[in-house]
């Protein structure tokens, strides 16, 4: 591990550098990496400490806490006629494996998970660092039976061909007729 402090090799003094290049206009727009980009935060700084500018990029561009990318939705109870409503409306910072290629097409599938589950899918995106779906999905259901399940989401590529790079899910126990917003960590796949 290099020591970072001011005494240390002149390299160091690149790691700054390249740094606060990152955020210069030829940097700025670059969206993601393949998965590579989710080494821990300590090992990509003991690598950015020796210069290595891919791991920089993954620090600045994915942060720490995000590597996946975040789902943002809202929820609402109508019960004067049993409904829940489920809107869709941005997934954040989102990561795909190269093998996706540059920008495939994404759709988030979601699931209620009853004895009989309750599937939907958003409409297919191209892929960048905000897609906006803007899209509600409505169900007659009773509260009843709703406050016992989990709302799943997988996101998932549609080309060149259907794969879940992501998912998220959310308890439904304090659903209500005051809309909720929700912004929900995306995590890797389970196997």
């Amino acid at each position: 591990v290099s020591d970072l402090r001011p005494s240390a090799l002149p390299g160091s003094l690149d790691v700054s550098r390249s740094m606060f290049d990152l955020r210069s206009p030829p940097h700025r727009f670059m969206k993601r990496y393949d998965s590579v980009s989710s080494v821990p935060s300590s090992t990509s700084s003991r690598k950015d400490s020796q210069g290595s500018n891919r791991s920089l990029d993954t620090i600045t561009l994915s942060g720490d806490e995000r590597d996946f990318g975040r789902l943002n939705v809202k929820l609402c109870y109508v019960s004067s006629v049993e409904q829940i409503w489920i809107t869709v409306l941005h997934c954040k910072d989102l990561s795909w494996p190269s093998s996706c290629g540059e920008n495939p097409r994404i759709c988030v599938k979601g699931i209620l998970t009853l004895p009989k589950p309750v599937h939907f899918k958003s409409s297919a995106k191209e892929g960048c660092n905000d897609i906006e779906f803007m899209e509600t999905f409505v169900f007659a259901i009773k509260l009843q039976s709703l406050q016992a399940v989990r709302l799943v989401f997988k996101i998932q590529t549609q080309t060149p061909r259907k794969k879940t790079i992501g998912e998220c899910s959310l308890a439904l126990r304090e659903l209500s007729s005051q809309e909720s917003n929700h912004w929900l960590d995306i995590s890797p796949p389970s196997k």
